[in-house]
């Protein structure tokens, strides 16, 4: 079990094929804030069928995308 479930599951519910979250957002959703550990985790997502994108540390967003196969 991955501290990133939570969030992992809510990306793949939305079920969009790209969307950005905040780090804020991710924080509420995975009940943890964001930190440098998330770009170990963040390989995980596939598992879900998706990938993380583009990371903006000035925008504190990060952009989910749906793998399509």
């Amino acid at each position: 079990m991955s501290k990133y479930d939570a969030l992992w599951e809510y990306v793949q519910k939305t079920g969009k094929e790209s969307f950005r979250l905040t780090f804020e957002e991710i924080q509420e959703i995975a009940e943890i804030p964001i930190d440098h550990s998330f770009l170990k985790y963040k390989k995980e997502l596939t598992d879900y069928g998706y990938q993380v994108g583009k990371i903006s540390m000035k925008e504190q967003t990060v952009l989910f995308h749906k793998i399509t196969l």
